[in-house]
């Protein structure tokens, strides 16, 4: 065998076997290596992202848009009065929300919401995937993560907050309930006219509470949801298809929920809503009332400013719609009706304030603030800067009779009891310095009886009346019946009587409903009650108090029906109730006031003087066309038309008194006398009869809802006479003294002396006059004290 190694160019052989070569990888095969990877890594980094995004983002706060509430306020009635607040938005709990609205949102906005999870990612994908091919902009969110948008976060479009929804919308979800979460999204979802909450857009839209509206207008509400502003078919009656289709679509799906039948969903009838009403805010008379309603809770503790500010209470008032409207119509008619602003300087300068008040009860059912809230901010009826004048004086003959007060020569002080009635005869018995307050006009009056004293205001009475009772004492009672004690110049001196005092007409309003009520003092409330967020608030009691006798406050009533029956009040007789009332003038004739009541309604009213542009204080001469304004001109005749309105359909009631021993002629008594003259008051005046001799037939309540006659008028006799029999009824007015009248303006001819444009005689030159406040004892007077 031939050995091939020995041949030339011979190599050794590589014997070893090799294994075919491996193909390389085919393209597919890595791209789905590299998917995988990828896939891998993004769910490893969607997860540690998703971690960290759920350890990281906390619920917040509530932001503040969706915790602002406005308050609500309502007559008593529960008709709403106003709503005061930026966001209109009032809570309500899911159980006063009808289920038909329950089901119409969810039908609208996420019909799975019981059943499926806070999110919902495919939703979220495919509504990002129609945004982006042009098929409108949609949000992919549930219930829950709309809700979070609208509490938690806010509206803007960024992805930040979108993230933020989505991992607060999972901890809410753990969190919260259903129910619970449904409820916030109900209260704070937007329905256009900047209603926020489903109760807030059934006032808006069909102007009634959310538990009271139908499956029609529920579904329409659902609607809005979707684009309240171009929903709105009374604002865009061009979108009126878009909003029927979308109605449309809301109880089609409400039936596919099985939430309605068929037959239900036929018979539906779209329910157009109400104009959308320009909105008034707090303007007209809404405004004084929202005002003297939050200075009633905050001075008496029942909620604070901030609780207030946050919002959300439902707060019924004491306020009476009917007795309100009456009295707006009562100043438009007697007072705002015959100004003349143009052509009068004067006239521009007239405001009135009014407060009426139930006795018995203290509710304050109607309140005149002013002009209109936005035009005159400052509440006429609650300012404490206008003299009380002659209005402050049945409170010191209220005094008198509660201290069993005498006279300088010991003699009881009643209404039949007599005083000098002379200008300004200077006060006895006074320590201080000399004091001598001047008449209406200069006029005196000799010997004149306390009661008649009253009839025609006459300061000189009044002031010794101060001194006799005491002026400390005097104070005390007018606090008694209700002043606050911190009442401007409510000092204890002679002037007290005059009304120097700037009591609010509130003030004056509380005083004299508790000389109606028989001498009993409760507070008075603006407020019946009040909720949040559907829980009833605790409200303090109101305690009664007995503040003077019966005897003393029905002798004071009895006598100040004679101002109305034919002193200075009779313009009120045209109330056609029994009324008793008292008249006042400021100094310089810079306010006017009647108060007056009958047994169920009480009633102050005040006209001022206020420049319009300074704020100064200013007379109100030449005022509507006459040349000076008394008590007893419009003021009164507000009361008298306001009283009878207000009171209209009611029974007529005559006063139930028991005045004081001695005084039983002074009107109708509850009881008989128990001691026709009293302790002693009997004595003889020098140069008057005994007043036993003075003493008229009672006079006793009529037939019930009937009208007491007026008694036969008593004549004015010569000093020392009166015609025998005569009874004690109105004293015609007789011409006053010369130099002025000495009332509260000029003399009354009977019932109806002061009529609608009726233009009293002007004195030659503006007086101090009688029913002002005398400021002589006041720092900074210069004018003369004594003749």
């Amino acid at each position: 065998m031939r050995d091939e190694s020995q041949q030339p160019g011979w190599e050794p052989r590589d014997r070893t076997v090799h294994a075919p070569p491996i193909p390389p990888p085919k393209p597919r095969r890595r791209r789905l290596r590299r998917l995988f990877h990828v896939l891998l890594f993004t769910t490893l980094l969607l997860l540690g992202g998703f971690a960290a995004g759920y350890l990281l983002v906390d619920i917040p706060a509530a932001n503040a848009t969706a915790t602002a509430q406005s308050n609500v306020y309502l007559y008593a009635d529960g008709t709403q009065l106003a709503r005061d607040g930026a966001v209109d938005r009032e809570n309500v709990r899911l159980d006063r929300i009808p289920a038909a609205l329950r089901h119409a949102v969810l039908a609208a906005e996420d019909r799975d919401f019981h059943s499926e999870r806070a999110v919902d990612p495919q939703a979220m994908v495919r509504a990002a995937w129609n945004t982006l091919t042009g098929k409108g902009a949609q949000s992919g969110s549930t219930i829950t993560q709309q809700y979070v948008k609208n509490y938690y976060l806010g509206q803007e479009r960024t992805i930040t907050r979108k993230v933020k929804e989505f991992f607060i919308a999972i901890k809410l979800d753990r969190e919260k309930t259903k129910d619970e979460i449904l409820e916030g999204y109900l209260n704070t979802s937007y329905f256009g006219r900047n209603a926020y909450g489903v109760q807030a857009a059934a006032r808006a839209y069909y102007g009634q509470d959310v538990e009271t509206l139908d499956t029609a207008q529920s579904a329409y509400l659902a609607a809005l949801l979707n684009a309240p502003s171009a929903y709105d078919v009374a604002a865009h009656p061009r979108n009126r298809a878009k909003a029927v289709a979308r109605w449309h679509y809301v109880l089609d799906g409400m039936v596919g929920e099985r939430w309605l039948t068929r037959a239900e969903r036929a018979a539906m009838r779209f329910p157009a809503p109400h104009p959308a009403r320009p909105s008034t805010g707090l303007s007209g008379q809404r405004g004084y009332l929202v005002r003297a309603v939050e200075d009633h809770l905050t001075s008496r503790g029942i909620l604070d400013e901030d609780a207030l500010a946050v919002g959300g209470h439902r707060i019924t008032t004491t306020l009476e719609r009917d007795k309100q409207e009456a009295l707006v119509r009562a100043v438009d008619a007697q007072v705002n009706s015959r100004l003349d602003r143009a052509g009068n300087p004067v006239d521009r300068n007239v405001r009135v304030g009014g407060v009426a008040i139930v006795p018995g009860t203290g509710r304050v059912v109607a309140m005149y603030g002013g002009i209109d809230y936005t035009k005159q901010y400052v509440n006429n009826a609650t300012r404490r800067d206008y003299q009380v004048g002659s209005t402050f004086k049945p409170i010191v003959l209220a005094a008198a009779v509660e201290h069993g007060a005498r006279t300088q020569d010991g003699r009881p002080i009643t209404p039949h009891a007599y005083y000098d009635g002379a200008d300004r005869r200077p006060v006895q018995g006074w320590t201080g310095a000399p004091y001598a307050p001047e008449n209406e006009g200069g006029g005196s009056y000799g010997q004149i009886s306390v009661r008649e004293a009253t009839d025609k205001s006459v300061n000189s009475v009044y002031a010794q009346m101060a001194v006799d009772v005491g002026p400390a004492k005097v104070r005390r009672t007018a606090v008694a019946l209700g002043l606050p004690a911190n009442t401007p110049d409510l000092t204890a001196s002679p002037s007290i009587a005059l009304g120097p005092a700037t009591a609010s007409v509130l003030d004056m309003a509380q005083a004299y409903t508790t000389l109606a009520n028989h001498g009993e003092h409760g507070a008075y409330t603006l407020v019946a009650a009040i909720s949040k967020d559907g829980r009833d608030l605790d409200l303090p009691s109101s305690p009664r108090r007995r503040a003077i006798t019966r005897e003393a406050a029905d002798t004071t009533t009895a006598v100040l029906r004679g101002v109305v029956e034919g002193g200075t009040g009779t313009a009120a007789l045209a109330a056609g109730r029994p009324a008793a009332g008292k008249t006042g003038t400021a100094e310089e004739d810079r306010a006017a006031w009647f108060a007056g009541y009958t047994p169920d309604l009480v009633t102050v009213v005040a006209m001022m003087g206020q420049d319009p542009d300074t704020g100064a204080q200013k007379s109100l001469y030449g005022a509507l066309g006459q040349q000076r304004i008394f008590g007893g001109g419009p003021p009164a005749e507000i009361w008298a038309q306001f009283t009878r309105d207000a009171l209209e359909g009611t029974q007529v009631r005559d006063f139930e008194l028991r005045p004081a021993p001695g005084t039983e002629d002074l009107g109708p008594v509850l009881e008989g006398p128990q001691d026709p003259f009293g302790t002693g008051d009997g004595v003889t005046v020098p140069g008057r009869p005994d007043e036993r001799e003075l003493l008229g037939p009672q006079r006793r309540p009529g037939p019930a809802g009937r009208d007491r006659q007026p008694a036969a008028p008593r004549q004015n006799p010569a000093p020392g006479v009166r015609p025998p029999g005569a009874a004690d009824g109105p004293v015609p007015r007789t011409p006053p003294p010369p130099g002025g009248s000495g009332a509260d303006g000029p003399a009354a001819e009977g019932p109806g002396a002061f009529r609608q444009n009726a233009v009293p005689p002007a004195p030659p030159a503006p007086p101090d006059g009688s029913d002002r406040a005398d400021r002589a004892d006041r720092p900074g007077f210069s004018g003369p004290t004594s003749p």
